[in-house]
């Protein structure tokens, strides 16, 4: 069975385009408390779980070590745009553990800001790794395997002990078998595992309600989300759909894009986490869902925020004329 419509694409009064998807909302048991769509299925979640990710930096007592505080750690949940202050502070990340930029294994593109990408190029200069949306979680692993005495070459490898502490930690926390011999390679090159939706919502939850996991661990996480609420920017960048989530409702919403489609997030004073993946990997669909989904989460309790959410899941279309021609609208 077809996964249903979530958001639609209006040209004047017509439907234009249709976007299938699924999604959870979850407790930390993992009981759902509404959802949509097939959310059993596995899904590679991308950059969308970045936080867990992150999780073996805190526990091995790198992020100690090195002095990593709100701006840095939500650097390295980040899917950054590559602005000056996110390439700046990944290289001093590194620096604090002894590195240049030539221990990442990330790769280098064109920073996803626009404004940047066209500085760049008009200075004649190329991007670096640095100005990989991943190079704060890439500095972040490092942090971690020089703490622990490990060789640092290699790190993105599925076998090679940061990735291993990284498998073990995502499997904890969704409850799913993470098998490395069927991980596919993400855009930064490090492995990605497909888990069911279901699983990252109630990783979640349980993050963010301290519960179904070991004390350390979910402190640990809510250390990496409070960091990221606290400083959104640098998880993200200027004018990203993610940073207007969070600073909507400061300190009481997270939410974290992943390529393709994907959203995690959790609401931490209801201690409830949610995943959703849009099936043709629509960025547009994925932002408006994630907005919808809060709104319909605050609904019985904030109404003035759950209008702000209706309100973000509802982007107008212009021309380049600038007039209004349709609208990408939540329709689950």
């Amino acid at each position: 069975m077809d996964n249903p419509v979530l958001v639609e694409v209006t040209r004047g009064d017509r439907v234009e385009s249709r976007h299938r998807g699924a999604l959870v909302v979850t407790d930390a048991s993992g009981a759902a408390v509404f959802s949509s769509g097939d959310v059993d299925a596995p899904v590679f979640p991308r950059s969308a779980v970045k936080v867990l990710q992150a999780l073996p930096l805190i526990e091995s007592g790198a992020a100690d070590r090195f002095g990593l505080g709100a701006r840095e750690l939500s650097l390295v949940c980040a899917s950054h745009s590559g602005e000056e202050g996110h390439v700046a502070l990944a290289g001093d990340i590194l620096g604090r553990a002894g590195l240049g930029q030539e221990a990442l294994e990330c790769g280098c593109h064109w920073p996803f800001s626009a404004t940047i990408s066209r500085q760049i190029a008009r200075e004649g200069r190329e991007p670096t790794q640095l100005h990989n949306n991943c190079s704060g979680k890439h500095s972040g692993f490092l942090c971690t395997a020089v703490h622990l005495g490990e060789e640092t070459a290699g790190y993105v490898g599925g076998r090679h002990q940061v990735q291993e502490r990284v498998r073990r930690a995502m499997e904890d926390m969704t409850g799913a078998r993470l098998d490395p011999e069927e991980a596919g390679i993400d855009g930064c090159s490090i492995p990605t595992y497909a888990a069911p939706l279901k699983g990252f919502a109630t990783a979640f939850a349980r993050l963010v309600s301290g519960q179904g996991a070991a004390p350390d661990r979910l402190a640990a996480g809510k250390r990496l989300i409070e960091a990221c609420m606290a400083e959104p920017w640098y998880m993200a960048g200027t004018k990203r759909a993610d940073v207007a989530m969070m600073e909507a409702a400061p300190g009481r919403v997270f939410v974290k894009t992943g390529a393709e489609g994907v959203y995690c997030g959790a609401v931490p004073e209801l201690g409830l986490g949610f995943a959703l993946k849009i099936d043709d990997g629509a960025t547009r669909a994925s932002e408006a869902l994630a907005a919808a989904t809060l709104s319909r989460i605050f609904a019985a309790h904030d109404g003035a925020l759950s209008e702000t959410y209706a309100a973000q899941s509802h982007d107008t279309l212009r021309n380049w004329q600038t007039t209004r021609v349709g609208d990408v609208v939540a329709v689950f």
